[in-house]
């Protein structure tokens, strides 16, 4: 469910008019639902009721600040993928000690700066990350807990771009080597094992490949219990997947939480989730102005203002989004197919290829849906275009969360050699 609906005609999020957005904001412009995200986050944390459970948002699926300290007011940690996404978290009001670190590729300095805030835990992806993490942990005389990210060879389905879980993929230490890398660890100084970590993709419409992983790694948190390792945390990641289009079913947070707990049976850990897409996923719009309409060898193109540095998932990997007009066309007005594309200068600045729209011309303003999750945190300036803008809805309340820089911010970082300014 979310709060994006029409009212008298007009597309609304909440109580706030995407067309009032759109003249404060101009466009492109992201707008997002406070209700929407607590209303999900509290779907899954009241699906996991009684157990001992952090539910750690995914930021690199939406790591604007009013998000994220929307999240942090009811109690949401935070899954970070780096320093920087640290430092987001921590300054949105999220506490260190509901902090995970994921990621292949931890810096030194990134190592060091989990360390100085205490953060929950980081997630080992591989030897030599465990061998710098105690380097660095004893240098600073410091503890860090750790729990190996294994790769459960399950294929979750989806697309190529988004699934974790197999031994092609990048993530993870391989499921047959978790013991002797359990082993290492307790070995090393300055390191504590107390979990086991598992992700095998994203935008999962199924629980099965789920409940396949989870079940292999409560089978080696026993197994390693037995061998006396302080096994206490169990992280079963994200990839829980949300409708983009008609006839999008996904298993729901609840037939995903009965799966998780059947999975656990009575082993008493401390479960951690990484959801992201779940969360702010439908909670999130992208408004766009249509600039022409072109007419060439019997296809229509729509031309939008928002281009792919703006919402990338379409370039990416071929993502739907439904796109709606933010002026509720007439009822049983004709649909005509057309192409929906951007303003960048890339064959792949399409997002919709012979979509069937409503009437559309210059001017009017459309709604690409289901846009809070991978579209601001994967946008750019590609193009010389600034970075778009967003915005946070209360009820009738509007804030921006986010402007659109200046041409002369957009700029401040560089600069022209001195050889040719000075001739």
């Amino acid at each position: 469910m979310h709060h994006f609906a029409y009212r008298n005609g007009v597309l609304h999020c909440e109580d706030v008019s995407l067309e009032a957005v759109a003249r404060e904001l101009g466009t492109p412009a992201y707008v997002y639902s406070d209700a929407t995200l607590r209303r999900h986050y509290q779907m899954l944390s009241d699906a996991f009721a009684n157990r001992d459970v952090l539910i750690a948002f995914a930021v690199k699926a939406n790591s604007n600040l009013g998000v994220l300290a929307t999240l942090a007011s009811v109690g949401a940690g935070a899954d970070v993928v780096s320093g920087g996404e640290m430092l987001r978290a921590l300054e949105a009001g999220i506490p260190a000690s509901r902090i995970v670190f994921s990621g292949v590729a931890k810096t030194a300095d990134e190592m060091k700066l989990g360390l100085t805030h205490g953060i929950h835990q980081f997630n080992i992806e591989s030897l030599p990350e465990l061998h710098r993490l105690s380097h660095v942990a004893q240098e600073m005389g410091k503890r860090a807990p750790i729990a190996f990210r294994v790769n459960p060879h399950v294929e979750a389905g989806g697309h190529a771009h988004i699934s974790t879980g197999s031994a092609e993929h990048k993530f993870g230490i391989a499921w047959h080597e978790a013991e002797s890398f359990f082993e290492e660890a307790s070995r090393l100084p300055s390191i504590d094992p107390v979990g086991i970590a598992v992700h095998i993709g994203s935008q999962i419409m199924r629980v099965d490949p789920m409940r396949a992983s989870f079940e292999k790694v409560v089978t080696l948190a026993r197994r390693l219990r037995d061998r006396g390792f302080a096994i206490s945390r169990l992280d079963f990641g994200g990839g829980l997947g949300v409708p983009y289009k008609d006839g999008d079913d996904p298993d729901s947070p609840t037939i995903y939480a009965r799966t998780a707990r059947e999975a656990l049976g009575n082993l008493d850990v401390q479960l951690i989730l990484e959801p992201g897409r779940l969360i702010a996923g439908n909670a999130g719009v992208l408004i766009s102005r249509v600039e022409y309409i072109k007419e060439r060898d019997g296809r229509t193109f729509v031309i939008l203002d928002a281009g792919m540095n703006d919402l990338l998932r379409p370039a990416l990997y071929n993502a739907h989004h439904e796109v709606l007009p933010v002026r509720s066309p007439e009822v049983g007005a004709p649909r005509a197919t057309v192409d929906l594309v951007g303003p960048i200068c890339e064959s792949t600045d399409r997002f919709a290829k012979d979509r069937p729209m409503p009437p559309l011309k210059e001017g009017d303003l459309v709604a690409f849906m289901t846009a809070g999750a991978y579209g601001a945190t994967l946008s750019s300036q590609y193009n010389s275009r600034p970075l778009v803008a967003e915005a946070l809805v209360r009820g009738d309340a509007c804030v921006v969360v986010r402007r659109r820089p200046t041409f002369d911010e957009m700029i401040a970082l560089e600069r022209a050699p001195d050889w040719i300014t000075s001739g």
